[in-house]
């Protein structure tokens, strides 16, 4: 039976018989030269940031050369704004890398790209903006960056957009372009990993058939292909052209693969596995070599060390630039809360932070000395549900406390533990010790795999109007959704937060 599905899998191509054995090996190899579906996509991103660079750096130069043209009455030299060039490309290749590391191409995602082009350009200026105010040049002209942003938007999208007719309309079909791919296994999880294949990525990828581990398959759907038992693969091999081997099997399956394994090998063909093995839903997969002993890696954690680096560059420059703004408001709250009540000005408390590590957390102290100690006396007041320990009106509380705790001023002191590196502006809230003894569940612990912040998503989104599970939630929501380009949306939603008081107790 195997063997009369995989003649009639030959028969299928008329032109199977008029072609060599030794023809179609060649063929095989020679198409096997290309890079894999991977490779490609990434090799097309990279052109595209070549290209978009390219772009940028026109659309600057030709705004220099127009705008002077156009009013000559404000004095533009254009020799002035030169300097700008490397900081709009570095800027504008930082945000590639930040905020478009998951671009995809397809044509079903042509507004996407459009809206992450202007995103870029909008950082870009709005980050050269920043710093012609910070250092003062004064000589910069806004009708120069202006002008600049509007050209280069136009440009970029356009340049997209020609990309898009000229590579999708001419040569999304093209045979030759296609990556020939053979699928080991014929069931759901091999045809899912079909779909996924040819959905995916920019590059047409032919699935050229199956194989069927157990026999079940074959002849039961004359459409997917199936060209033989498994068990004939260097038959297949050898007859078709094909680059790269999947498989996608059960791992009750694992043991039989040697024989896939040496006939991959003897062709030269590349070979994959699906990495889904254990139904592990993760943020990212990786393969690390100890030695020759290759791991296979899951992170249930978003972690691209890139944005971590910038995200603790950007914490850092944003709370020194702040210092000036800030440390006259640290000074007057010091000062209060010291002719309001003797003890010290700062709250100190350890706190659990990343990986379940205590360090201690700073605040402008809101309560009577002895709040700690009288804890136990009013626990029975508790009016929030879960860990959390919340009372609207806290006899504990000082008259200072109250104002600075509306206005969040208390918090402040905590950028002295985001300079230690204990924590970052944006994060979920780090709790106390008596907040985590009472977890009931395993995955509120996730929240400790990331470093804790001064706002986050529960801060901007009700605070204490919010139950402990609805915080919980938030928690581990941004967790799993974390981008730099999240942080700055949460900063600047924290902002009428704070000014307003929303959902400060």
């Amino acid at each position: 039976m195997y063997q009369d599905g995989l003649e009639n899998s030959r028969n299928a191509d008329p032109k199977a018989d008029n072609v060599s054995h030794e023809e179609k090996r060649q063929t095989a190899q020679e198409g096997n030269k290309n890079p894999p579906f991977h490779a490609r996509s990434g090799l097309l991103r990279r052109l595209l940031l070549i290209l978009d660079i390219a772009t940028v750096t026109f659309a600057f130069l030709l705004t220099l050369l127009r705008v002077p043209a156009m009013w000559p009455e404000n004095g533009i030299d254009p020799a002035d704004h030169y300097g700008l060039l490397p900081i709009i490309l570095v800027t504008f290749v930082v945000c590639r890398n930040l905020m478009g590391r998951k671009l995809k191409l397809g044509p079903a995602s042509m507004s996407s790209q459009i809206f992450s082009l202007v995103r870029e350009v909008a950082v870009t200026v709005g980050v050269l903006l920043i710093l012609v105010f910070l250092l003062k040049m004064t000589f910069v002209s806004r009708l120069v960056v202006g002008w600049f942003a509007v050209t280069s938007i136009v440009l970029l999208v356009g340049s997209r957009l020609l990309i898009y007719w000229w590579y999708f309309v001419h040569h999304r079909n093209a045979v030759e372009q296609a990556l020939n791919v053979l699928i080991i296994g014929s069931g759901r999880r091999a045809h899912v990993l079909a779909r996924r294949l040819q959905e995916s990525f920019e590059w047409n990828v032919n699935v050229v058939g199956y194989l069927d581990p157990e026999g079940k398959s074959m002849g039961r759907r004359s459409g997917d292909r199936i060209l033989g038992h498994v068990n004939e693969i260097k038959t297949v091999l050898r007859d078709h052209v094909i680059e790269e081997v999947i498989i996608a099997v059960p791992r009750s399956m694992l043991g039989d693969v040697q024989m896939i394994v040496d006939s991959c090998e003897e062709e030269g063909v590349r070979l994959l596995f699906m990495a889904d093995l254990y139904e592990v839903k993760a943020q990212k997969v990786h393969l690390a070599m100890v030695g020759d002993i290759p791991l296979l890696g899951f992170e249930f954690v978003s972690r691209n060390q890139n944005a971590l680096i910038a995200k603790r560059i950007f914490d850092i420059v944003i709370t020194l630039a702040s210092m000036p703004l800030i440390l006259p408001i640290l000074l007057v709250t010091a000062l209060a809360i010291r002719l309001e009540s003797k003890g010290p000005v700062l709250f100190v408390q350890n706190r659990v932070g990343l990986h379940k590590k205590l360090f201690p957390m700073y605040k402008f102290r809101s309560m009577v000395v002895d709040a700690e100690e009288r804890m136990k006396e009013i626990e029975h007041l508790n009016e929030a549900e879960g860990a959390n320990f919340k009372i609207k009106d806290d006899p504990r509380i000082t008259r200072v406390g109250r104002f600075i705790r509306k206005m969040s001023i208390d918090e402040l002191p905590q950028l002295i533990n985001v300079l230690k590196g204990d924590m970052s502006l944006v994060g979920p809230r780090p709790m106390s010790i008596r907040d985590v003894s009472h977890f009931d569940k395993g995955i509120q612990r996730k929240r400790f795999s990331v470093r804790p912040g001064i706002t986050g998503l529960w801060q901007v989104s009700g605070r204490s109007n919010l139950t402990f599970d609805q915080w919980i939630e938030l928690d581990l929501e941004y967790i799993d959704h974390w981008s730099f380009g999240l942080d700055i949306r949460i900063l600047l939603r924290t902002i009428p937060v704070v000014l307003l008081s929303r959902g400060a107790v």
